[in-house]
C-alpha cells in the first residue's frame, strides 16, 4: 500500500480540484500568464472613435443630440472610410428632427452602417428585454450583438460569434465588422493583442473635421463608443487591464482578423499527459534518487508550459495544464512526505516554542529527564527559589524539597509523582510539597506534574507555584469563617458546630449539655453615651473575662452585639449548672478595664439544657434565647433556666398578636366609657373611653389580658390612634346633641415615638370639630421619660390648642413631684390604690390628704380613682378633692347604655 501512497495522493488532488471548481480558475490563471509573456501589434484596420473626456468638455454633457452622430457619420463618409460600427445606445427616440437627420445620414452612408443590439434585465425584475435600434435606424442600417459573457472571476475572455434574438440569428459586432457573420461556439479572445496598440481618434477632432484625424481613418474600420470613465461602459479584462467597451469589441475583430480565435484543446491530450506522467514516477519511484525525481517532475512542468506557450503562439490553440501541473505538485509533496522526518521535525518545533512559552512564564517551570534530573529550570523557577538555572540544571528535583535534608516536612518523592502522572487521565497530577529556598526558608509549593515522550526520551514538567500567601489567606478565610473578629471568640457558626458535637457525644453516653445564652444589661447607653469604639473595648473586656472564668473545657463564643454564649459538656465542670451560671454572673460584680474606663456590666443567663431544653443545637440556641429574654425581663443580673412553660406563654402572645390584628382588621374592637363625675353634687363631668375587645368566640377579653400585649407590638399605635379618633367622633355626636361631656383618652407611647402628637391632635380636632375643652389626655410616667425636652414641647402646644393634659396614676412612680413641677399639666389622678383602702389606712389617707392639698396650690384639678363607696366619696369630698370616678358612680359601659344612664335625663348621682 504504501508504495501507491504517492499516485493515491495525485489522484485525490485531481479529485479535489475538479470537485472544488478550481480547475477552471488555475486553467484561466495560466492562459492569462501566456498572454503576459506574449504581446502582439493590432492590424490597425480597426480604429476606435472615442467618445472621450475632452470631446465631452467640448460638446457637453452626455447624451448628444442625434444631429451630432449625423455630422459624424458625414464626416466618415467624406473621409473614405470602409464601415462604421455604432457602440451606442438607438432604441429610444429623441427630438424629431435631431432622429430625421440621422436616418438621412444613415441613407447617405449607403448601408455600411452597423448599430448595436443587447440584452438587458426587464426593468421590473422579470426576464431579459431586447434593445433594439428604432425601425427608423434599423431600416437604414445593420444590426449587431454587442452582449459579452462575464465570467465567475469578473473576467470578460470570451467573446459570442452572435446569438439568437427572437428566434433569429443575430451576429456580433465585431463579427460583422470582421467579416465573419456566421454562426459558431464562443472564442477566447486574444489579449497578447495588445489593447494600446488599437488606434483611437477622438469624437470632437473627427466632428470638427480635422484633416490629420479624418487622413487616419481612411479605408478603415471604425467603431464609435464611450471610452470616458464617467460614462461607465468599461470591462476588466485578464493581466488587471480594464477595457472600455468599444476597445474590447475592437479586441475581439482584431482576433477575428488576425485568425486569433482562440480554443481549448481537447482534454484527451492532458489525460494522456497525466497518465504518461504517473507511469514515469511508477517505475522511478524507487529507483531513483528523490532529488532526480523532483528534477524530472520540474522539468516536465517547464517543458509542458513551453510547449503550450508555443502552441498558442503559433495557432489559435490554448493547451489547458493546469490538472498537469496539479499532479506535478501533489508528487513532488508526496516526495517531500516521504522523505522528511516530519514527527520528529514537528517534535523539535514544538520543544522550541515551549521553550520560549516556559522562558516567558511567571510560574516556576521545571522540566527533568527520565532520570528526574533538571534540564529545564525558567526564570520564574529563580524568582520562586532563588538558584540560577546553571545552579540547577542537572541536578535532582528532590533538591527543591526540604525533605531533602531535614525530617521536619513530609518526604516528598519524584519518582512517585511522575508515577501518578501517567496514571491519571490527562496526564497531570497536582501535589504540594514542602520546598525549600536557597537561603534555607522553607516554604509550601503547589506543583503540577505531567509527562510526555519528547525528542530525546520520556521527560517530566512540574507548573511550581509559591502558595505561602494562598494558604495564609486560607488561614485568614478560615479564621473569619469560625471566629468573631472583635473578641477572639468562636462565632455562631462555630458554637453551632460544636454543639452538635457535644449533643451527637451526649447521645452515646446519655450525658447533660448546658448551653448559656449571656446578655449584657444596659450596653445600648454605653454605646450611646460613649461611642461603639468604648463599646467594642467593653466588649473585649466582657470575653477576656468570660475566657479566664469559665477556663479552656468549655465552648465561649459572641453570637451578636451585646450577646455571648458558653456550651459544655456537663460533666467537664466540677459544679450545677445553676451555680455554674451564678459563678459567672458574680465574676462580673468586679467592673471591667475598657481602655482608661472602668464599667460595671452586669449579665443576664439564659441556660438551656440537653436533652430538657432541646434535642437539637437550633432547639438549645432558640430556647436559650428565649430563658435570656425571661431573664431580662424578670431577674436582670441572675439566670433563668428554660421549661417548656416559657416557650408556651410566647406561643401564646404570639397567637394572641395575630389574633389582635385580626381583631383590628374585622373591627371587633369598642369603646366603653366610665363616668367621671363632681363629687359635690354628683353631676356628670366627664367620660374615660376605655378600650374592650369583644372576641367572636371568647366574647368580652379582659383589658388585662390584651393590653400588655397591645403596648409592647406593632399594633399599639394603630389601635392607640383608632381609639383616639372613635372617642373624638363620639364626643362631638354628644356635643352636636347638647351633652358636654369631657371624654378623657389614655396616650400610648407610640404615639409619641412615631411623629408628631400634637400635630395629630390638631388635624383631629379640626377634622372632627370638636371643641378642644371636651379632649383630656391621660399621661403615664413612662411617656414622660421617652423624651423630655421633645415631649415637654410637644403638651406645651397641645395645651396651647385648649386640650387639658392630666398626670395618670399618679403616686405609682419614681420622680412624680418632679413632672408636676417641669411638665404643663391640668390636673392628675390619684391612683385606685390609695383610694381602695383610704378609709381603713392612715397612711393612704396621708398620701392622698397631701397630693390634694399640693395639686390645689399648684393650681391643678384632682380626679380620684376607684371610688367604690359613699363613705369613700364624702372623705374625698372632706379633703377637698373635687372629681372622682369608680364603680360607685357607674362600671365602664357601652356608648348606648351610657347615654340611657347619664344623658337621657340631668344625671345628680347617688349610686352605682
Amino acid at each position: 500500500m504504501k508504495r501507491y501512497r504517492p499516485h493515491i495522493l495525485v489522484v485525490t488532488a485531481i479529485a479535489i480540484v475538479l470537485s472544488t471548481g478550481w480547475h477552471g480558475a488555475l486553467r484561466s490563471a495560466l492562459t492569462d500568464l501566456r498572454f503576459a509573456w506574449q504581446s502582439r501589434e493590432a492590424s490597425g484596420d480597426i480604429v476606435v472613435v472615442a467618445i472621450d473626456a475632452p470631446s465631452i468638455d467640448r460638446i457637453g454633457v452626455w447624451p448628444w443630440p442625434r444631429r451630432l452622430h449625423a455630422e459624424l457619420l458625414g464626416r466618415l463618409e467624406s473621409a473614405g472610410v470602409r464601415d462604421v460600427a455604432f457602440d451606442v445606445d438607438f432604441s429610444t427616440p429623441s427630438d424629431v428632427a435631431s432622429d430625421a437627420a440621422f436616418v438621412k445620414a444613415l441613407q447617405d452612408a449607403g448601408g455600411s452602417t452597423i448599430l448595436p443590439s443587447f440584452k438587458q434585465p426587464a426593468p421590473n425584475g422579470g426576464g431579459l428585454h431586447i434593445n433594439r435600434p428604432l425601425k427608423q435606424f434599423s431600416d437604414q442600417s445593420w444590426a449587431a450583438l454587442v452582449n459579452v459573457a462575464i465570467e465567475p472571476d469578473g473576467l470578460v475572455r470570451r467573446y459570442p460569434l452572435g446569438d439568437k434574438l427572437d428566434g433569429k440569428f443575430l451576429p456580433s459586432m465585431a463579427a460583422v465588422l470582421a467579416g465573419k457573420a456566421v454562426q459558431g461556439a464562443p472564442f477566447l479572445i486574444d489579449y497578447s493583442i495588445r489593447s494600446a496598440s488599437i488606434p483611437r481618434v477622438s469624437y470632437f477632432d473627427v466632428l470638427r473635421g480635422d484633416p490629420a484625424t479624418l487622413a487616419r481613418l481612411r479605408d478603415k474600420k471604425v467603431i464609435i463608443g464611450a471610452t470616458a470613465l464617467e460614462l461607465g461602459d468599461r470591462f476588466s479584462v485578464p493581466n488587471g487591464v480594464v477595457a472600455s467597451g468599444p476597445v474590447l469589441q475592437a479586441m475581439a475583430a482584431e482576433s477575428i482578423l488576425q485568425g486569433r480565435t482562440l480554443h481549448w484543446t481537447s482534454d484527451v491530450g492532458m489525460a494522456l499527459g497525466i497518465a504518461a506522467l504517473s507511469l514515469l514516477m511508477m517505475v522511478s519511484w524507487r529507483r531513483i534518487a528523490p532529488g532526480a525525481r523532483v528534477v524530472i517532475l520540474v522539468t516536465s512542468a517547464i517543458v509542458v508550459e513551453l510547449v503550450a506557450v508555443i502552441v498558442q503562439t503559433k495557432w489559435p490553440l490554448v493547451i489547458d495544464t493546469s490538472l498537469f501541473h496539479i499532479a506535478v505538485i501533489a508528487y513532488l509533496t508526496a516526495i517531500a512526505l516521504d522523505e522528511i522526518d516530519f514527527r520528529s521535525l514537528l517534535g523539535r518545533i514544538a520543544e522550541s516554542r515551549f521553550h520560549r512559552i516556559a522562558m516567558s512564564l511567571g510560574d516556576g517551570l521545571v522540566c527533568t529527564d527520565e532520570s528526574h534530573m533538571i534540564t529545564v529550570w525558567n526564570p520564574g523557577a529563580s524568582a520562586i527559589f532563588g538558584y540560577t538555572p546553571a545552579e540547577m540544571i542537572g541536578r535532582p528535583f528532590e533538591a527543591l524539597s526540604a525533605s531533602a535534608t531535614d525530617g521536619r516536612a513530609k518526604p516528598f518523592s519524584m519518582r512517585d509523582a511522575a508515577r501518578q502522572a501517567l496514571l491519571v487521565p490527562g496526564g497531570a497530577v497536582v501535589v504540594e510539597f514542602e520546598g525549600r529556598r536557597k537561603n534555607g526558608e522553607t516554604f509550601p509549593v503547589e506543583a503540577s506534574f505531567s509527562g510526555w515522550q519528547g525528542t530525546e526520551g520520556f521527560q517530566y514538567g512540574a507548573i511550581l507555584r509559591d502558595i505561602s500567601v494562598r494558604k495564609r489567606e486560607a488561614a485568614r478565610v478560615k479564621y473569619l469563617a469560625e471566629y468573631d473578629t472583635l473578641t477572639g471568640l468562636a462565632n455562631r457558626n462555630t458554637l453551632y458546630a460544636g454543639l452538635v458535637g457535644l449533643i451527637a457525644g451526649a447521645e452515646l453516653k446519655s450525658r447533660e449539655i448546658a448551653l448559656l445564652v449571656l446578655g449584657l444589661d444596659g450596653f445600648q447607653q454605653i454605646n450611646d453615651m460613649l461611642g461603639h469604639a468604648a463599646g467594642d473595648l467593653v466588649l473585649q473586656a466582657v470575653a477576656e473575662r468570660l475566657r479566664t472564668t469559665v477556663g479552656d473545657k468549655v465552648i465561649v463564643a459572641r453570637l451578636s452585639g451585646d450577646e455571648f454564649a458558653v456550651a459544655f459538656d456537663c460533666t467537664e465542670v466540677d459544679v450545677p449548672v445553676g451555680r455554674f451560671a451564678d459563678l459567672i454572673t458574680r465574676a462580673f460584680e468586679l467592673p471591667v478595664v475598657a481602655g482608661t474606663r472602668q464599667h460595671r456590666v452586669k449579665i443576664s443567663i439564659g441556660v438551656a439544657v440537653y436533652p430538657d431544653g432541646g434535642t437539637s443545637a437550633e432547639d438549645l440556641l432558640s430556647n436559650g434565647h428565649l430563658a435570656l429574654c425571661r431573664a431580662k425581663a424578670t431577674r436582670r443580673g441572675s439566670h433563668v433556666i428554660f421549661e417548656s412553660a416559657i416557650r408556651q406563654e410566647l406561643e401564646n402572645r404570639l397567637t394572641l398578636e395575630n389574633e389582635l390584628a385580626q381583631a383590628a382588621d374585622r373591627s371587633e374592637f369598642e369603646l366603653f366609657y366610665q363616668p367621671q363625675v363632681r363629687l359635690v353634687d354628683g353631676a356628670l363631668m366627664g367620660a374615660e373611653a376605655l378600650i374592650r375587645w369583644r372576641h367572636p368566640l371568647r366574647g368580652y377579653v379582659s383589658p388585662g389580658e390584651f393590653m400588655p400585649v397591645v403596648n409592647t407590638s406593632a399594633l399599639s399605635e394603630r389601635i392607640a390612634n383608632w381609639v383616639m379618633k372613635t372617642a373624638c367622633r363620639q364626643a362631638r355626636a354628644w356635643e352636636l346633641a347638647g351633652h358636654n361631656v369631657r371624654v378623657a383618652i389614655n396616650l400610648s407611647p407610640s404615639q409619641l415615638h412615631s411623629g408628631d402628637l400634637a400635630d395629630a391632635v390638631s388635624e383631629l380636632l379640626k377634622a372632627t370639630g370638636l371643641s378642644p375643652a371636651l379632649l383630656e389626655l391621660e399621661v403615664t410616667e413612662d411617656i414622660l421619660l421617652l423624651d423630655e425636652e421633645r415631649v415637654l414641647d410637644m403638651f406645651k402646644r397641645i395645651q396651647q390648642l385648649g386640650v387639658r393634659v392630666v398626670f395618670d396614676d399618679f403616686g405609682t412612680g419614681y420622680a412624680s413631684l418632679s413632672y408636676l413641677k417641669k411638665f404643663p399639666l391640668d390636673g392628675l389622678k390619684i391612683d385606685r390604690s390609695f383610694v381602695t383602702d383610704l378609709l381603713a389606712d392612715s397612711d393612704d389617707a396621708a398620701i392622698v390628704g397631701s397630693t390634694i392639698g399640693l395639686s390645689k396650690q399648684l393650681g391643678l384639678s384632682v380626679i380620684a380613682e376607684g371610688i367604690e363607696n359613699r363613705a369613700t366619696a364624702d372623705f374625698l369630698v372632706s379633703m377637698g378633692c373635687e372629681e372622682g370616678q369608680g364603680y360607685f358612680f357607674g362600671r365602664p359601659m357601652p356608648v348606648d347604655a351610657f347615654e340611657r344612664q347619664f344623658l337621657a335625663a340631668p344625671a345628680t348621682l347617688e349610686t352605682a
